[in-house]
């Protein structure tokens, strides 16, 4: 199965799959991008400069906040993590892309009989 670049998801979509992947835990860039490669089977592969641009632009809308760690290999990180916004942000977004792939599916989907 073909990857996706980053370039190729839906506008909006990065946002929410950081936000979902950072409703696990607080964690840095690498090991967002990592999760989401896992969860979809490494069928988005998520560009760095692509995801740390969706995380500073969700860090100035006050969706995820930021500090300074050291990584499982003791180098330092930016650790990223959800706030209470971006917890309300990240089920309104669920529930929109929810509605969204059932009404694209509808529409991909075999057609009915007599249609």
């Amino acid at each position: 199965m073909p990857h996706v670049t980053t370039l190729e998801l839906v506008q909006g979509t990065l946002d929410v799959l950081v936000l979902r992947t950072l409703e696990q835990g607080a964690t840095h860039g690498y090991g967002v991008s990592r999760w989401i490669r896992q969860r979809t089977k490494g069928v988005l592969d998520v560009q760095d400069a692509a995801l740390y641009k969706a995380l500073r632009r969700l860090e100035r809308r006050g969706l995820v906040r930021a500090e300074w760690g050291v990584s499982e290999n003791n180098r330092r990180a930016r650790y990223y993590a959800l706030t209470r916004s971006g917890a309300r942000q990240l089920k309104q977004e669920t529930d929109a892309w929810r509605r969204y792939a059932e009404a694209v599916s509808a529409v991909l989907g075999p057609q009915a009989e007599g249609a």
